[in-house]
């Protein structure tokens, strides 16, 4: 990967399977991206994929480190307000679809999980 690369997360883990391992698979996932030897640019969350950035995320612990490494973090402000989220964000930047449509825009490559 590369600084041009974005990872959208839609859901709240990672793949089709039982909510306990598509959070393990989630962290494992994250934390193979946080060593690895290009990290992306930005980690865009929306629908579903907001509630891993929030209070009680399996997986805030990999988005702290990658935050840290310079990944920039955007986050859905109507989704969070959808699920009432919005004050139970621990990482990130709250932003809107303007932020996540220029993100997409400007990338190289787009990975969806």
């Amino acid at each position: 990967m590369s600084a041009s690369t974005v990872v959208s997360f839609s859901r709240f883990g990672f793949g089709d399977a039982s909510a306990d391992l598509q959070h393990k698979m989630a962290g494992v996932f994250l934390s193979l991206l946080g060593v690895s030897a290009g990290l992306p640019g930005k980690l865009l969350f929306y629908t579903d994929g907001v509630k891993l950035v929030c209070e009680g995320s399996p997986v805030l612990e990999e988005l702290q480190a990658l935050q840290e490494q310079g990944v920039e973090l955007i986050i859905c402000s109507t989704c969070l307000e959808y699920f009432g989220l919005t004050d139970k964000v621990q990482v990130g930047t709250v932003g809107g679809m303007p932020a996540i449509l220029r993100a997409l825009d400007q990338a190289e490559k787009v990975i969806s999980v």
